[in-house]
């Protein structure tokens, strides 16, 4: 089955997480991903661990799984006419270089539009290509903080925390896909490309400020740190139970009133207007407590298996071995073997991407640097044997 993205071919000049995530999604979703690495070390993330027994970095290899890999020597002019040479006959450029160098290497936006008026041209770096922090070094971290983020992750009596996975580097690459497929669109009704401007703190900006926004505007203060709880809805937290901890989550009144009656405390749900949610946050602490103390009485098994009787949300937390095992995920599909030529069958995520006709595809391997140079040069820019012989004794592919 042909993935969405069939015919599309984008030059991939991007490395490490954020720029490599969007163009894997891209992949996914059937288009061709031309992978342009340095030509004596490749993508950074190659050699980041943990590493396979072959030698393999495996989150590179989730990272890049069905691309093709190309190497350049992009310093070079012989290597800058090849990028372009590419680029022309490419849908979508992506690069998350720092703000500035694509120019200096004579392939920025306003020249590759001369060769490719249809390009559509991503460029993802930390802060965006403009304004006072434009050319500041970031890192996922550095988003997360600069953002927004940390200062309301984690608990009030200890540091700002980081979210867990790189959630910067990791929407920063999907908001670039939504933006690529939104600028095909336009591409396709127009006949004219664009260039896009993604950064990654105004993505963790754009999370941070839906909940945190309002409140400042409305009490000019910033909001704080307040642990697993949600600002605006009590109860929700984690909870211990006997054996391991379990996630309870009560929005509507509904949902409220059926809790207090589980645990034995139809008190609480006496009057009606006192199972508002703003009569609910003023109580945070009471209820809170309430709850907890009734869920420490329990498994975690019990206390999955009573808030399933009555229809209620209640979860377990999963650690990742857990979720690989889970039967649910399982039927999901949600982690995949995929057979790397070096590494052999590895586990990795399983595409999100459930569509009728045209689903995500997440079995491709990661090539191996330099695989597919034959292929491009040779097969897509027509360069003859003797020329590819020539540029590798240059080295500059």
């Amino acid at each position: 089955m042909s993935g969405a993205l069939e015919g599309v071919r984008v030059a991939d000049f991007s490395r490490m997480y954020a720029g490599p995530f969007g163009s894997m999604i891209s992949r996914e979703l059937g288009a061709e991903v031309i992978k342009v690495e340095f030509r004596e070390s490749g993508d950074a993330c190659r050699t980041i661990p943990p590493i396979t027994e072959a030698g393999e970095g495996y989150v590179f290899s989730i990272l890049n799984r069905g691309k093709k890999s190309v190497t350049l020597e992009l310093k070079s002019e012989e290597g800058q006419k090849i990028a372009r040479d590419l680029i022309a006959k490419s849908d979508i450029v992506l690069e998350n270089f720092t703000p500035g160098v694509m120019n200096r290497l004579g392939l920025g936006y306003e020249e590759m539009k001369k060769l490719n008026p249809k390009l559509v041209y991503a460029s993802l770096s930390g802060f965006g290509q403009d304004g006072p922090y434009a050319g500041k070094p970031a890192f996922d971290m550095v988003a997360q903080a600069m953002g927004g983020l940390m200062s309301v992750t984690g608990f009030p009596e200890n540091p700002p925390t980081k979210c867990g996975p790189a959630i910067a580097d990791l929407s920063g690459g999907a908001y670039t896909v939504i933006a690529i497929l939104a600028a095909m669109q336009h591409c396709n009704a127009t006949g004219s490309g664009q260039r896009i401007d993604i950064s990654l703190q105004d993505c963790i900006w754009l999370f941070t400020s839906v909940e945190t926004l309002a409140a400042f505007v409305l009490t000019g203060k910033s909001p704080g740190r307040i642990g697993n709880m949600h600002p605006a809805i009590v109860p929700w937290n984690v909870y211990k139970a006997k054996d391991g901890y379990v996630v309870l989550c009560m929005v509507t009144i509904g949902q409220w009133q059926k809790l207090a009656e589980t645990i034995g405390r139809p008190d609480l749900i006496a009057d009606p207007d006192q199972c508002t949610m703003v009569v609910r946050v003023g109580r945070r602490k009471e209820l809170d407590d309430i709850v907890a103390a009734w869920v420490a009485q329990q498994t975690m098994a019990e206390v999955q298996q009573i808030m399933d009787s009555v229809e209620l949300p209640c979860a377990p937390i999963l650690d990742t071995g857990q979720i690989v095992d889970d039967p649910h995920m399982k039927s999901r599909e949600m982690t995949v073997e995929v057979e790397q030529m070096l590494s052999g069958p590895l586990k990795m995520p399983g595409t999100i991407f459930k569509m009728s006709q045209t689903p995500g595809d997440p079995y491709k391997p990661a090539p191996f640097l330099g695989e597919h140079n034959s292929e491009i040069y040779s097969e897509l820019l027509g360069y003859s044997e003797e020329k590819i012989a020539e540029l590798m004794e240059k080295e500059i592919i």
